[in-house]
């Protein structure tokens, strides 16, 4: 079960940038920062992956991954509008009421405001740079009708290193896959753990998430 979800979900991720490229980079990353749940952990590493064989930058490894972390970083400002304009057309009683659909549960909500609160805009830049809290920073910022020049130039500053970073990553691993025969075969050796791990990984995100949001949906009807 693991190896058909992990598998459909990188195929998913290998087409639509084989096929598409840099746009693929922005689109996939654009649903991630829309609250759908498709990481950025998977997309990135693929798509530098593909630096490491030459497909982006012309050959040039470090000009590749600049693009592909500038498509990805674009996608991000992109796919945020949606969860930002959310928080600003309705508030907080939206996202309350709405949030759980995309795991988002009221406990989560009160941390990120609440920070958002303390510490101003400059949130967004940070929590940019955190998993999880990346994807569901816009919705304080959209209830606190930040603005949206700060907001986009926020939102790129703080989505760009995370992008790079994944992006260097797989295409380190690339170089190794292709130069270290040893590589692969402790790859193919350990790839059915490194599968459960994230499994292991989603399950709980997903059990421990949609349980807050139950919980605070039947306190709330109390």
């Amino acid at each position: 079960m693991s190896e058909h979800i992990l598998t459909s979900l990188v195929r998913l991720v290998i087409a639509t940038i084989s096929a598409t490229g840099y746009w693929g980079v922005l689109l996939l990353m654009g649903i991630e920062s829309a609250c759908i749940p498709l990481p950025s952990e998977v997309i990135m590493p693929f798509a530098g992956y593909l630096v490491a064989t030459g497909r982006f930058g012309g050959g040039n490894a470090w000009l590749g991954l600049i693009l592909v972390a500038t498509a990805g970083a674009i996608g991000c400002n992109l796919g945020s509008v949606v969860a930002y304009w959310i928080g600003a057309a309705g508030g907080r009683p939206l996202v309350e009421r709405y949030g759980r659909v995309v795991l988002l549960s009221r406990h989560d909500l009160d941390r990120m405001t609440g920070f958002f609160e303390k510490y101003g805009s400059i949130t967004v830049l940070l929590g940019r740079l955190l998993p999880v809290v990346r994807t569901f920073i816009a919705f304080p910022a959209g209830i606190a009708r930040m603005s949206q020049a700060r907001f986009h130039a926020y939102t790129f500053l703080g989505s760009w290193p995370w992008c790079f970073a994944l992006a260097y990553v797989g295409k380190r691993l690339g170089d190794r896959w292709n130069s270290d025969p040893a590589f692969q075969e402790w790859f193919h050796r350990f790839h059915l753990a490194v599968e459960l791990a994230l499994l292991a990984a989603i399950v709980w995100f997903v059990w421990s998430h949609w349980r807050r949001a139950t919980s605070a949906s039947a306190a709330g009807s109390v």
